[in-house]
């Protein structure tokens, strides 16, 4: 990872003894971004300059204890300001260094300042719910399921297409939307189920199955029977998808950035080790004209939070082929 290469290598240079100690990212990157080290301390840091006139409000950041964000005068350029973040708790430098690469490449063509700080911002806005879920005990039993049958899908999906990059983003479901994965014109919603159930999945509103503004809709069920030591866990999932992408940088920091977000950390793989996953079975559905389900323009004004469950044994006639799925879930 580069910017941990940057790190380690302003760690060598013994030049300074009280300050920062900088150099810029990338010449290819459009704004003026630097990677810092921080002496005496040697805290990893990551800065943006930016023009002294230009209104930065940064009171939503103070008090946190992971890392620390500050807007000073630049001392090397005259006119200008740094907007830095620096991280305070070196056990989380590898979440930190995936944050900043991920970070720096959603502006890496920007050249609208206050675009590009708009952008810094909101995506810190995430880093904060980010740090403070690291000190839970991991995920849920629930979450760790529906999280491998999002990976199962990711990783067929990866299968079947080369533009990792677009692929990737099109799993929206760490970022709380109303599907799991979702381009202009399609979307797929991943249930999975365990247990006596494995035959009713259960949707959260009246938009999760709304057809509206889509050519194609897909409910792909993944019905998994839970093992003790044994089958493919949560860790090998992960494992797999980085080798598929391990020779893009890019994609796989952002692919770490949507575990972060749905609150997946490597420092916590002990925790996922000894539950494996059987597949009992994942069938495709196609959703349209009469598949059951409730739409947003069903329901009556006054009602909201529709949650309601489908029996899939009434699906079987939407039952679509993968090969068929897949020519058409285009990034």
């Amino acid at each position: 990872m580069k910017i941990k290469q940057i790190w380690e290598d302003l760690a060598k240079d013994k030049s300074l003894q009280k300050g920062l100690l900088f150099r810029r990212y990338s010449g290819s990157v459009k704004p003026d971004i630097y990677v810092a080290l921080q002496y005496p301390e040697k805290f990893w840091c990551v800065y943006v300059a930016i023009n002294a006139t230009t209104e930065v409000n940064i009171s939503n950041f103070s008090n946190l204890q992971e890392i620390h964000v500050d807007l000073f005068a630049s001392p090397n350029e005259n006119g200008k300001n740094i907007l830095i973040f620096k991280l305070l708790n070196f056990e989380h430098k590898d979440i930190f260094a995936v944050l900043c690469e991920d970070l720096i490449e959603s502006i890496s063509e920007e050249t609208n300042e206050k675009k590009i700080i708009r952008e810094v911002l909101n995506r810190f806005e995430k880093w904060k719910s980010l740090f403070s879920k690291i000190g839970l005990q991991g995920l849920k039993s629930e979450e760790q399921r529906g999280l491998f049958g999002e990976l199962f899908f990711l990783r067929k999906y990866l299968s079947t297409n080369n533009d990792f990059f677009s692929v990737v983003n099109t799993w929206i479901g760490t970022e709380k939307q109303v599907r799991d994965f979702q381009s202009s014109t399609w979307a797929v919603e991943v249930k999975t189920t365990h247990g006596n159930n494995h035959q009713k999945v259960h949707i959260s509103s009246e938009r999760q199955l709304d057809i509206s503004n889509l050519e194609h809709l897909f409910l792909y069920h993944i019905s998994l029977e839970q093992l003790q030591n044994t089958e493919e866990t949560l860790n090998d999932i992960v494992d797999s998808i980085d080798e598929i992408l391990k020779s893009e940088t890019i994609v796989l920091n952002r692919f770490k950035s949507k575990l972060y977000e749905v609150g997946y950390f490597d420092l916590q793989r002990i925790l996922y080790e000894s539950i494996g996953y059987r597949i009992r079975q994942d069938i495709f559905y196609k959703v349209e004209n009469d598949f059951p389900r409730i739409e947003e323009n069903d329901i009556r004004a006054g009602v909201g939070d529709v949650k309601y469950s489908i029996i899939l044994s009434q699906c079987t006639s939407f039952i679509i082929n993968e090969t068929e799925v897949f020519d058409t879930v285009k990034p």
